[in-house]
């Protein structure tokens, strides 16, 4: 017994000893597993950095970052390196993500990051005072954060193409440099009221929209010389339109304009209009040109058509006044 129990106490001292060293030789590779990997994210963060060095330029004195038709789904830490860039211009790199570390880059004064498939912004967006230009064009993106309007020098947005976003935020009027919007094809089925409080808001992209009315107080954005609304749902216009006297071009082809108001008369600032099929109530047919050039410059704005339009539907309702002058527009049955 004596003997037996002693071998029993031998082999459990060798096997603890056995179990000791094993799990120290585990220990020992699962570190060295872990000083190579730290190794390799090193190294792939300076051949990363080293690539993305090699594509920043100076241009007008300006530091870019330029990545055309690459794959880049996100953005390396390693980019903070570069943390004095005043431009991004990432486009078609299949990019997925605005890195939260994207308010580091206080310098930035344009982010281009239009044809990526980038479905949310940050709200660390917010923290670049510096910003004049904010390019997302062409992503997934569903919705705008309030914190970009504390991007108090932004003068550019353009949100076109996401598909998806159908408002913005009120804080948006907080924008004062704001002057260029571009929201094309998304779901907004009416103007923000962000929009309607800009101050200096000068041109306006709305264009294949929802967009089924334009608010009575279309006419508080009294500096906007450009507003695109084509291929949205619009069945009328309100009077206050009328009152937009700094608005040159006005596009609202592909809608459901049964009447142009007599209002837009006194719109004398208008250059560039187009009325182009609408199922306009009156068919009127312009005074022929006397040459090709004319009747190609008549077609393209549209200013006579608008003009003779309100007229003879000034006409029609008892309202003798003549806005145009020249030879009478035929009216077909």
């Amino acid at each position: 017994m004596n003997e037996t129990a002693v071998c029993l106490g031998t082999f459990t001292a060798v096997k603890t000893l056995w179990e000791v060293r094993i799990h120290k030789i585990n220990e020992e590779l699962q570190k060295e597993k872990e000083f190579r990997q730290r190794l390799l994210l090193v190294w792939e963060e300076r051949a990363a950095l080293a690539k993305l060095k090699e594509k920043v330029i100076n241009e007008d004195g300006r530091a870019i970052l330029r990545i055309e038709e690459e794959e880049w789904k996100t953005l390396p830490s390693c980019l903070l390196k570069l943390a004095h860039l005043q431009e991004w211009q990432l486009h078609r790199t299949s990019l997925q993500k605005i890195p939260h570390f994207i308010g580091r880059f206080q310098s930035l004064v344009v982010l281009d990051l239009s044809r990526n498939s980038i479905d949310s912004v940050p709200k660390e967006i917010g923290q670049l005072t510096s910003l004049q230009e904010l390019l997302l064009s062409y992503n997934r993106i569903r919705s705008v954060p309030k914190e970009i309007s504390n991007c108090a020098k932004l003068e550019r947005l353009e949100l076109a193409v996401n598909r998806s976003i159908c408002d913005l935020p009120p804080q948006l009027s907080d924008l004062k440099k704001l002057s260029h919007i571009d929201l094309c094809m998304n779901q907004f089925t009416s103007i923000p009221s962000a929009i309607l409080n800009m101050p200096n808001l000068e041109w306006l992209d709305m264009g294949g929209n929802k967009l089924q009315e334009l608010p009575e107080a279309i006419d508080r954005m009294e500096n906007l010389h450009t507003l695109w609304l084509q291929r949205n749902e619009i069945t009328s216009l309100p009077k206050n339109i009328g009152n937009m006297k700094n608005l040159s071009t006005l596009v609202l082809s592909n809608n459901k304009l049964r009447n142009i108001p007599a209002c837009m008369k006194d719109m004398t600032s208008l250059r560039f209009v187009n009325f182009r099929d609408n199922p306009l109530e009156l068919e009127v047919t312009l005074p022929p040109c006397e040459n090709a050039e004319e009747e190609e410059q008549q077609e393209m704005f549209g200013i006579e058509f608008m003009h003779v339009y309100i007229q003879e539907s000034l006409k029609k309702t008892g309202n003798v006044e003549s806005t145009t002058s020249g030879p009478s527009p035929v009216i077909d049955a």
